[in-house]
């Protein structure tokens, strides 16, 4: 018999302390904005909503990031989110620039052509920052951190993520308590790099399956055989223990070779390092 794994969470508390984290980083880092890259996913519709809630959402640009093979229902559902909170917008159509690359090479697989696509977004949202005077809030849950399911520099860059904490089941509880459009979150997850590409069907598993397991594996500090023994089959166990190994340098800054008493990322850590 398997293991039961409580992944409820106390929504309300944690939309106070989300929006709260949103509002007390940006300000401390002297700004008053947030820019978010808006794919019509239930991710960047919940990072969306807090981050609507918590500067007032004419402080809040959506970017809609369209390539040629993005599914129009993509558009539909950000556009969605965008008329519920009321955030500012801008569309910008990303094929031109993504083209002339992928076109180089002939031979590029789906992935290549995935990742190009992801950081392509990372610099249209920055500069979007730039431009908008506001900071870029992350949309990657703690499963997908966890699973190095991301594009490092692409989808993962951010100042701050208020949902980097929250497995993608707990995500889906509190798009439900924001009041996300409802098709939003029934809708199979995916990237929509391409056509008919969906998380689970590349992953192999379901978040709600792997989300009881990286639970006790992380949160419950479980090994991997106290996992097995809980119910879980060793091939999936050890399957997604490797995943998150191999994923652990999508987690970390570059590591800095220490020459000094006061190293970056080792030494100079704290609150007061920066001024604060």
């Amino acid at each position: 018999m398997k293991t039961q794994v409580n992944l409820n969470i106390n929504t309300d508390l944690v939309r106070r302390i989300l929006t709260g984290f949103i509002r007390s980083e940006i300000h401390r880092m002297g700004f008053e904005r947030a820019v978010i890259n808006l794919s019509g996913g239930l991710d960047s519709a919940v990072s969306c909503f807090l981050a609507a809630e918590a500067l007032g959402p004419q402080n809040v640009l959506a970017l809609r990031l369209p390539y040629r093979t993005s599914s129009p229902e993509s558009l539909e559902h950000a556009q969605m989110v965008i008329e519920a909170t009321g955030v500012q917008s801008h569309t910008f159509e990303i094929t031109p620039m993504v083209d002339p690359l992928i076109e180089h090479f002939p031979e590029m697989n789906s992935l290549r052509k995935g990742n190009i696509m992801a950081r392509m977004r990372m610099i249209v949202l920055y500069d979007q920052t730039v431009a908008f005077n506001g900071l870029a809030v992350g949309t990657g849950n703690k499963t997908e951190i966890l699973l190095g399911y991301t594009t490092l520099y692409g989808d993962s860059a951010c100042a701050l993520n208020p949902i980097g904490d929250l497995y993608k089941t707990q995500v889906r509880q509190l798009a439900r308590a924001l009041g996300v459009p409802q098709v939003v979150i029934d809708k199979p997850p995916s990237a929509d790099l391409w056509a008919g590409q969906t998380d689970e069907g590349e992953l192999g598993f379901t978040y709600a399956e792997v989300d009881k397991l990286l639970y006790l594996l992380i949160d419950e500090r479980y090994t991997p055989q106290e996992c097995i023994e809980a119910g879980f089959d060793s091939r999936f166990v050890h399957a997604v223990v490797e995943r998150v190994r191999k994923n652990q340098f999508k987690r970390m800054l570059p590591p800095i070779a220490k020459l000094s008493n006061r190293t970056i990322g080792y030494d100079f850590l704290y609150l007061r390092d920066w001024g604060t």
